[in-house]
């Protein structure tokens, strides 16, 4: 699917619309950044099998470890627009798989880990 940075922001901007009132204080200066592709090296690390491909990342301590040790880099959101667009999703789709990735890497932002996410449906 081709689509303008813009229009792929708005559908970001509307899926960090969906986060409740209440949690919104705990996401500041937590920016969501969007990048074309991980890196291999990224995927790498990650043993992200090459088959598969990653729409988003959360980076940093969570707010459950407590506050960023002397040197880390500070939470941050990445999603990835290139397989997200690559992977043949009508733009119906494409609304509902963004807001699943900005969920699931927010919820990790709280200390939830993939196990959970699993068990809550949101894998």
């Amino acid at each position: 699917m081709r689509m303008s940075d813009l229009h792929f922001q708005r559908l970001v901007d509307e899926a960090l619309g969906l986060v409740p009132e209440e949690f919104r204080p705990y996401l500041e200066g937590v920016p969501v950044v969007i990048e074309d592709w991980a890196s291999d090296a990224l995927l790498d690390e990650l043993g992200v099998p090459e088959d598969e491909t990653l729409y988003g990342l959360y980076s940093g301590r969570a707010l459950t470890e407590g506050p960023p040790l002397s040197g880390e880099l500070p939470p941050r959101i990445t999603l990835y627009r290139g397989p997200l667009l690559e992977d043949g999703l009508d733009e119906a789709e494409l609304r509902d798989e963004i807001a699943t990735t900005v969920i699931h890497e927010i919820a990790h932002h709280f200390g939830i880990g993939e196990d959970r996410l699993e068990e809550l449906g949101w894998d």
